[in-house]
């Protein structure tokens, strides 16, 4: 994950480093890991990935929790399971802590 965030454009590392914290604090059990040479999270299952782009980081989670959180990802660009995050625009803190939270409370229930 360090050596992800390293190679990454020096004005880009700060967000990364940022996304980082915020997800450790919203599923500060979950492992995180490299996969598909992107940082992964996993807790109960996939929990969430993210991946720096030229205009914008993306941040992948299931795609239920897209659809599910439609409405509140509008102002953003999205896909099937991803939210793209400008370069030019703040985190939203509040609004990735609550998509991972989602993403933890449906990776506990299908355990049950």
């Amino acid at each position: 994950m360090d050596a992800y965030i390293a190679a990454v454009p020096r004005d880009v590392k700060s967000k990364l480093k940022q996304l980082r914290r915020i997800i450790k604090s919203a599923a500060p059990k979950a492992d995180e890991k490299i996969s598909y040479g992107i940082p992964y999270y996993a807790y109960n299952g996939g929990l969430a990935y993210f991946a720096v782009f030229k205009k914008h980081i993306s941040l992948f989670v299931m795609p239920s929790i897209v659809a599910e959180h439609k409405k509140e990802l509008r102002r953003y660009e999205t896909t099937k399971s991803a939210v793209h995050f400008p370069h030019g625009r703040p985190l939203p803190v509040a609004l990735i802590k609550k998509l991972v939270k989602a993403g933890i409370r449906k990776n506990e229930a299908k355990k049950k």
